[in-house]
């Protein structure tokens, strides 16, 4: 294809896109609708993903170790478990720190702190705080715990329990609402382009059929196809990148005023959000509208192009 039938396709998409004003504002109004639910199901993932996350970070698993249990074989273990490729993170508690955490939580229970002080010794031990890369990797890691036999005192396990049992219930549950989020995801959003494909095909067969008789008068004279479509799917493309643009202007003021009034329900600014990733969401945004304009527009061409 020569660089001047190019320019002429694209010029004349812009023209087809000024000429049909009406049918033009109803196309990126459509397109603009279906652009604002799939930004919308975008930041619902968002907000989705953090809440997961933050639930994540609360749930871990708890090495609860002997009394008696020398500070530097805890270590030992803390250095292996650390070295598990399932393992996020390590948080170390000494007897002593663990004493003073439990004197903070109970310190309006004077009768819990007077028993205590009766204690001629600390009766807490050690504790290590284990958080996984994924929640479905805690098992795992309970299981190098249960299987773990070769750091024992006195022939003696320097572990007292673990609280995993206690937390399968919690973790199970999040694994679960966290691949149900996913597919959830992902079934919305393909239903969602398939009804948006429909919708804006049908808008654009009016653009089409009100230049039908110039499609054949075009066909008569032989112009090639991609020359008779081309300036359909540049019109398409125009009608994407400016429902992309409004969709944009439309969301700043809702995250804006989200940012402001729900960030304590949602628990993120999604306002923070849709600045610090507006350039992700615009180029997400457009390339969607863009392929749902030139899609539905070649679909809606091939019919009369047939003919």
């Amino acid at each position: 294809m020569k660089v001047l039938d190019i320019k002429r396709i694209v010029k004349g998409g812009f023209l087809n896109f000024v000429r049909n004003g009406f049918v033009s504002l109803s196309s990126v109004l459509v397109m603009t609708i279906t652009l604002c639910v799939v930004t919308l199901i975008i930041l619902s993932q968002a907000v989705l993903n953090f809440s997961l996350s933050e639930l994540k970070n609360k749930v871990d698993v708890t090495v609860f170790f002997t009394v008696n249990a020398p500070e530097s074989e805890v270590l030992v273990l803390k250095g292996q478990i650390e070295k598990l490729p399932e393992v996020a993170n390590v948080e170390y508690i000494s007897s002593e720190q663990a004493l003073e955490n439990f004197k903070k939580r109970h310190e309006n229970d004077y009768l819990t702190l007077q028993a205590l002080e009766e204690l001629d010794e600390n009766p807490l031990g050690a504790t290590l705080n284990i958080e996984a890369v994924e929640a479905s990797e805690y098992e795992q890691i309970a299981n190098f715990l249960d299987d773990e036999g070769i750091l024992e005192n006195n022939q003696k396990s320097i572990i007292d329990k673990v609280n995993y049992s206690q937390n399968k219930l919690v973790i199970d549950r999040l694994i679960a609402i966290t691949e149900g989020a996913k597919q959830l995801g992902i079934i919305i959003t393909i239903v969602l382009v398939l009804i948006s494909v429909v919708i804006t095909f049908n808008t654009l067969r009016l653009n089409i059929y009100i230049a039908r008789e110039e499609i054949s008068v075009m066909r008569v004279v032989g112009a090639e196809k991609h020359y008779i479509r081309g300036p359909f799917l540049i019109e398409g493309m125009i009608y994407g990148l400016v429902s992309a643009f409004i969709t944009m202007l439309i969301f700043y003021p809702i995250s804006l005023w989200l940012g402001a009034n729900m960030t304590d329900f949602l628990g993120i600014n999604l306002n923070t959000y849709y600045l610090s990733n507006f350039f992700q969401l615009f180029v997400i945004t457009a390339v969607f509208g863009i392929l749902l304009g030139v899609i539905s527009s070649f679909l809606a061409t091939r019919a009369y192009l047939k003919r």
